[in-house]
């Protein structure tokens, strides 16, 4: 088994090729897209053991996805296909400025089926990690059943857990649900990755402290929060401090920035680098993935990663 769990919905992604509305391209270029697959994407690079857990179409899109797990060295034997629901995919216009147009095709999708009984067979010998974010738990009553169970099982095994919100209001029928459940989950973790934003969403503060104070009293041990290009806010029962972020020549594309960002933090600490030096590496990895375009193009390997930050250094 891997050193690292993951769960996700990896969807196929569809780019256009020319900036211009979406209604009016013709021409895409196909790819995956999923906040999880990006960080296992990270985690594999850095030389981590990654196993992602999904249900996937039985269809030429869950087919391709299932393949690009495996190319990328992700380990997939918690990968179920479904025969009467389709695997979900994104359409994503092609910008110079600013944030993408992004257009889901994702309702009932395979990955919204996912149930207890998919997990029943997990086996967390050497598991050391289970990375979550709120994204599964907004697809299905049985996906937000499915990650309870995963954080039930991995404390019942001494596996650390990181959560990151990664809130997707679009997916929740209700926000005060929205707030009650990732609050819930994120409780339950021992390190928290919330960003400024949602912050003001969750607990009602854009205050960097304010928000870490809102889940270390609610049991989490460490909570970390994205200010962005300033970088990260770290703060724990006994220390706090301001991780500065890494001056980005040119932002390409901000998709995926977070995700890289958790790849940092995580591989860092199960390498056993200080929670300040494994912050820096998140500071890194994120503004190297909004440099490059695609979700997880920009994602580096182990020397990348060095000769980057040591070129900072500089």
């Amino acid at each position: 088994m891997s050193e690292v769990i993951t769960i996700g919905e990896p969807m196929a992604l569809l780019v256009a090729d020319h900036e211009g509305p979406l209604e009016d391209i013709e021409h895409f270029t196909k790819y995956v897209a999923g906040a999880e697959v990006n960080f296992s994407i990270g985690m594999t690079r850095l030389g981590h053991s990654v196993t992602y857990i999904t249900k996937l179409g039985q269809d030429p899109f869950g087919k391709y996805i299932n393949n690009f797990l495996q190319q990328q060295n992700i380990k997939t034997p918690y990968v179920k296909f479904d025969d009467s629901n389709r695997t979900g995919m994104q359409l994503k216009a092609k910008v110079s400025v600013g944030d993408p147009e992004v257009f889901n095709f994702r309702k009932g999708s395979a990955a919204s089926h996912l149930n207890l009984h998919d997990i029943e067979d997990i086996k967390w010998e050497n598991v050391k990690h289970l990375h979550l974010t709120g994204i599964p738990p907004a697809l299905s009553a049985t996906c937000r059943s499915v990650t309870y169970k995963l954080i039930q099982t991995a404390k019942e095994n001494g596996v650390t857990i990181s959560f990151d919100p990664n809130l997707r209001l679009q997916l929740w029928e209700d926000k005060e649900e929205m707030v009650q459940i990732i609050n819930e989950l994120a409780s339950q973790s021992d390190i928290v990755l919330p960003g400024v934003n949602e912050g003001l969403l969750l607990m009602g503060s854009d205050d960097e402290s304010a928000i870490a104070d809102f889940y270390l009293n609610k049991g989490v041990s460490t909570v970390i929060v994205k200010l962005g290009e300033k970088g990260a806010f770290v703060k724990t029962k006994e220390d706090s401090f301001i991780v500065p972020g890494f001056k980005v020549e040119k932002v390409v594309d901000t998709v995926g920035a977070g995700d890289g960002f958790a790849v940092g933090v995580i591989s860092g600490l199960l390498e056993g680098l200080s929670l300040k030096d494994a912050v820096r590496r998140g500071n890194a990895v994120g503004a190297l993935a909004v440099m490059s375009p695609g979700d997880n193009d920009g994602l580096p390997n182990s020397d990348q990663l060095k000769t980057y930050m040591m070129g900072i250094n500089r």
